[in-house]
């Protein structure tokens, strides 16, 4: 592995969760990263991609349509 190798970490998820959410959840799996790996925080980066309900399914089905069934 690389020195200077710079992670890039990917979230996806669905719509729902606040900035604050989002931010905390970014500075826990930074600060996991750096732990694990002994890592430098600024070398991290990360993205968090919200995917809609209707672009997500399990078992070919979408969110949404198995919360419209509850």
């Amino acid at each position: 592995i690389q020195e200077n190798a710079m992670p890039l970490i990917h979230v996806q998820q669905t719509p729902g969760k606040t900035a604050e959410q989002k931010a905390e959840l970014v500075r826990e799996l930074t600060d996991a990263y750096v732990k694990a790996t002994g890592s430098k925080p600024e070398s991290v980066w990360m993205t968090v991609q919200e995917i809609g309900t209707d672009s997500w399914s399990i078992a070919g089905e979408t969110l949404a349509a198995r919360a419209a069934k509850r």
